[in-house]
């Protein structure tokens, strides 16, 4: 999308090496008030080692893929991997290839996703591939939206999946699971098999969207239980016999030292063996190497995890994934059966939201997703992942519901509270990751060598510590990116003010802010640029983020946003032949040595710098509130940014416009094109008020409601449905706001959907169950909520009831229907 300055979209991991350096904290006189943060960050990125690595190849298109200690480079260049998980099978296949154009659009450049075992042969020798369980083409429309993908092959998956995908009936076979017994293997053999004739062609050695493959799952470290099991009887754990004294529940730090490691790691080689002879042949091949899970030394990629708000542990509890730490030193969830310092440091389960069990409902909140990035990323990350990005809901079998429920998880829905809903739905954290995937994609070749530098008080700082200043740097010795993050989870931090910077170069101090002071409110992170290279022009300091950059050859655009509170500065070395023009509100000061530029906090505003040659430089600044509203496209072959509230997806010829509640919406776009934009319906005028963005008014076609549902005592709703949807509507949103335990969801006397509540609406889109005959009504049963409920700990007190001396409530509160309305629009 981008040229000369493209964004990667092949898997790259890369890591850096994280050093501890003094910090001076020094209080201010004089000209302002505040407190010094001083950090020596002049020494370069170390040397890099791949030649102990057995990872990375080159395909039939001559594409290559290496490793080495720290990132993996895609033809030579290093790049950031940003991986959403997503299940095919969880998911209608007939929108399939818009989920996926949603995750692109939201900055993933690379999607994982499961192959559960029993899903596939739920009858021992019939296995099923089509449908929503149709592996081949779900790879093949990753493919045509250049969009990379992991395949986690199992045999063991977890995942909230029954059994953890383990079919059924392995448990009456006289074998061992999850180990080398023979038997067992022959049924692995015949699984990956089948796998491997599904994606036939579809692999990087073919040219194929596959670059990576995952072998099992947590091997060693964690298991789900059997599902064929009686109320009140211990849970019986799918795991080799050997393990079961060092297989625990969920994702953790395992401490207990395995006697059979050895064997683990050799299962893994078989696996691995298996599945090249299955003709599952990738560049990578990862494990899940947290909690002393099991790897192949120097041939697998240990990925790890960082779950902040967990429904494995008995309460709430301050997690340590919010202040900046030596991940390539000790990763999370240490101590680790492998070298850190080997391998690229790749977080591929970042929970970007959690699923709720019987007994414990957490509330993952929209801030926490990109205050965890930034401090993964500003702790020596080169590779990100969610688990999940977008949710789904779990099929059921031919004998029962494929959802985990010996662990007491919904039987159908698996929202996982994900960026994107179980219905498609884009939700608040989508967009707040949105800005941080739309930089790590447009700076990856810069950041992924960078080498880390943290205060000295990094080692010593406890997540309880709500007082200090947490910050870290990624840099390569002369320029580089700081990170601020003032977000933990289950706690409030305190405000921090008065706060300035020096950050010793190998060319110099360099003061951020140079006269005055910035502050980070509570929940808040950021990223400043220090000495960045603008196309050959230094910007020593930026007190905004970044957001992305592109060039059309001419000009070279730099976009960046103002963090809530946090005024945007810019200082610019001065050069020979360099003008500056500043517009609209900016203000500029400047001395013999470089220009100050001051943005206002709200708003647009912009700055050029002309070159010599004729080339020029554009720095363009918006506010938070409308970086959020930002969507990289390409409209005439040039990378654009549209500014809008709707969802914004590219396609072949033009893009869909897709607006949740509103039939009217604005839309601005820059640079500003050249034509007016045409609608498929609906009108569109332009809007006055805007010097540097091209500003529409959006109006589609109303599309008015009439669906009476009808109470049927204090606990069931009944939901008529519309016999299809109005042209120019993507689906209907029903929002019901009950007070309740559970809530379950049935057409034609079959359940279909469910809830457990957690105080906020529960949110079904229509489309997927509109025209099923012959019942054209959802039914919603709610059972009652209970005062001694054991979840109500995770809930705020504002949506606890009254329970009065009964000690439960049940009501249905408030139901209401928003249309998600969808043009094409062409430019």
């Amino acid at each position: 999308m981008r040229s000369p300055i493209p964004a990667s979209r092949f898997l790259c991991v890369v890591f850096l090496v994280v050093l501890t350096i003094p910090l001076t904290t020094t209080r201010l006189l004089g000209q302002s008030s505040g407190t010094f943060y001083t950090l020596d960050v002049s020494a370069p990125a170390p040397p890099v080692r791949s030649d102990h690595l057995k990872l990375g190849g080159t395909n039939s298109k001559g594409q290559t893929v290496t490793v080495n200690n720290y990132y993996i480079s895609l033809n030579g260049k290093p790049a950031i991997p940003i991986t959403g998980e997503f299940h095919f099978s969880r998911y209608p296949r007939a929108y399939w290839a818009e989920a996926i154009q949603k995750m692109k659009a939201g900055g993933i450049n690379m999607i994982a996703t499961y192959v559960f075992w029993n899903m596939h042969e739920e009858r021992e020798g019939q296995f099923t591939w089509q449908g929503n369980r149709d592996l081949r083409y779900f790879i093949e429309l990753c493919g045509q939206q250049h969009i990379q993908a992991i395949v986690r092959i199992g045999p063991f998956g977890h995942g909230e999946i029954r059994n953890g995908a383990l079919p059924d009936w392995l448990l009456g076979k006289p074998i061992s699971v999850r180990s080398n017994d023979p038997a067992y293997l022959t049924y692995v053999e015949r699984l990956y098999n089948q796998i491997g004739q599904q994606l036939r062609g579809l692999l990087f050695n073919d040219g194929g969207p596959v670059v990576a493959i995952q072998l099992e799952n947590e091997y060693q470290h964690s298991a789900a239980p059997w599902g064929l099991t009686y109320p009140g009887q211990p849970m019986d754990y799918t795991v080799a016999d050997r393990d079961r004294a060092v297989t625990q529940e969920g994702v953790g730090v395992a401490t207990a030292k395995n006697p059979y490691a050895e064997l683990g790691n050799d299962h893994l080689r078989v696996l691995k063996s298996l599945a090249q002879k299955a003709g599952l042949m990738a560049p990578i091949y990862t494990a899940t190497g947290w909690g002393n899970a099991a790897v192949i030394a120097n041939e697998t990629l240990p990925v790890t995890a960082g779950y902040a708000y967990p429904t494995w542990t008995v309460k709430k509890d301050i997690s340590p994934f919010y202040r900046y730490t030596n991940l390539h030193k000790k990763p999370d969830y240490a101590p680790v059966r492998y070298v850190p310092d080997d391998y690229p440091y790749f977080c591929a389960e970042l929970g970007a939201g959690i699923m709720s069990t019987y007994t414990r409902r957490p509330i993952v909140p929209a801030n926490s997703l990109d205050a965890l990035i930034n401090r993964c990323v500003g702790s020596g990350a080169n590779g990100i992942g969610y688990y999940m990005y977008h949710g789904g809901s779990t099929p059921k079998g031919q004998d029962f519901f494929f959802n985990d429920e010996a662990y007491g998880y919904p039987k159908i829905s698996y929202d996982f509270q994900a960026p994107i809903g179980e219905y498609g739905q884009v939700q608040p954290s989508f967009h707040r990751l949105k800005l941080l995937h739309y930089f790590l994609n447009s700076f990856s070749p810069d950041l992924a060598p960078m080498t880390l530098r943290l205060p000295s008080n990094a080692d010593s700082l406890k997540p309880t510590n709500v007082t200090d200043l947490r910050y870290a740097v990624r840099g390569n010795g002369r320029s580089g990116f700081l990170f601020l993050n003032n977000f933990q989870d289950d706690t409030v931090m305190t405000d921090k003010t008065g706060i300035r910077f020096r950050l010793k170069t190998a060319d110099g101090d360099v003061v951020i802010p140079e006269n005055s002071t910035v502050a980070l409110k509570n929940e808040q992170n950021a990223i400043f640029p220090y000495n960045l290279d603008l196309g050959g022009i230094r910007l020593t300091y930026a007190t905004a983020q970044p957001l992305t950059r592109f060039s059309d050859g001419k000009t070279t655009h730099y976009l960046f946003f103002a963090p809530d509170g946090i005024a945007p500065e810019f200082s610019v070395l001065k050069s020979k032949g360099v003008s500056l023009l500043a517009t609209g509100t900016t203000t500029t000061e400047q001395n013999a040595r470089r220009w100050l530029v001051r943005c206002p906090q709200k708003g647009t505003s912009q700055f050029t710098l002309r070159q010599p040659n004729g080339t020029q430089v554009v720095v363009l600044v918006v506010d938070y509130a409308t970086a959020l509203t930002a969507w990289e496209t390409t409209i005439n072959q040039q990378p654009h940014l549209v500014f809008s509230s709707a969802t914004v997806l590219p396609e072949k010829q033009g893009h869909t416009l897709l607006s949740l509640g509103q039939s009217a919406f604005t839309m601005a776009v820059y640079p500003k094109p050249k034509a007016m934009p045409k609608l498929s319906s609906g009108t569109i005028v332009t809007a006055t008020g805007n010097d540097l963005l091209s500003v529409y008014q959006v109006r589609l076609p109303d599309q008015p409601l009439t669906i009476q549902t009808q109470k049927v005592g204090e606990s069931r709703l009944v939901l008529p449905l519309p016999d299809k949807l109005p042209v120019g509507v993507s689906d209907i949103f029903a929002r019901i706001d009950y007070t309740g335990d559970t809530g379950m969801g049935f057409m034609n006397g079959e359940l279909v959907t469910d809830e457990f509540y957690k105080g906020i609406p529960w949110q079904i889109g229509l489309k997927r169950f509109v025209q099923q005959q012959p019942d054209r009504q959802l039914m919603f049963y709610f059972r009652p909520l209970y005062k001694k409920a054991p979840f109500l700990v995770d809930l705020p007190s504002s949506v606890l009831p009254d329970f009065g001396r009964s000690g439960r409530k049940t009501s249905i509160n408030k139901v209401e229907f928003v249309t998600e309305y969808k043009a094409a629009i062409q430019f």
